[in-house]
């Protein structure tokens, strides 16, 4: 079977992007984590706006669908909400 110069290039490129992406969902995942198991009504804000922007970043890039960052991002909205009520 040929191997086109294309053909090599487009694996190249597919495996650079794979491993940028799976970064980013990680990152975003550990994120989240990180507002959701905070306690503190202080530094939950801290980790909610850093969260809230790469969540906003990752839709802005197509990585996840901006229905899914909103979502997302009304989950951790809740939760900080429910720390600052107590």
């Amino acid at each position: 079977m040929d191997r086109h110069a294309q053909q090599i290039k487009r694996e190249r490129q597919d495996k650079a992007r794979n491993e940028v992406n799976t970064r980013n969902w990680s990152k975003m995942r550990t994120l989240i984590k990180k507002v959701l198991t905070e306690k503190d009504a202080k530094q939950a804000e801290v980790f909610y706006k850093e969260t809230v922007s790469f969540i906003d970043k990752m839709a802005s890039r197509n990585l996840i669908h901006k229905n899914t960052a909103g979502r997302r991002k009304a989950l951790i909205t809740r939760h900080l909400n429910s720390l600052s009520a107590k």
